[in-house]
């Protein structure tokens, strides 16, 4: 199952694209659904000229490297992980997608710099959080 952060670091979520009426959130979802109904290259083609307009949006990386890993496309998956990890370094999602591109590429150090990465980041959401009271 595909999931994805929809958060998007360059804000511009809300803002019409030049080329249409539909915000960049709403081609993002669009090419994910294209993914979901088995249209992977479609869903490719979609996100590469999102990347290409849009290359500050995390969310269109994030569903790149997700896309392009379903596909057993690793280095593809690779280029746009290492993109969207670039926009934000401290996302769980990110650097879990990056471990698991590594152990198929067959890089265990990798692998595991990039899970105990995300590892931290999922305590440190945690620790945020306060435990309620009824949690012993």
């Amino acid at each position: 199952m595909l999931e994805l952060d929809i958060r998007d670091t360059d804000r511009t979520s809300n803002q019409k694209d030049t080329m249409s009426d539909t915000s960049l959130q709403d081609q993002i979802d669009d090419a994910t659904f294209d993914f979901t109904m088995g249209d992977s290259a479609t869903a490719i083609e979609k996100l590469s000229g999102i990347t290409q307009t849009h290359p500050d949006s995390f969310a269109a990386w994030h569903a790149m490297t997700e896309v392009c890993f379903a596909e057993a496309q690793y280095q593809e998956a690779l280029k746009a992980a290492e993109t969207a990890h670039q926009l934000d370094p401290e996302d769980i999602h990110i650097n879990t997608s990056l471990s698991r591109i590594w152990v198929e590429l067959g890089d265990k150090d990798k692998a595991e710099h990039y899970g105990a990465q995300a590892r931290m980041l999922g305590w440190k959401d945690e620790l945020k959080s306060p435990p309620s009271k009824d949690e012993f």
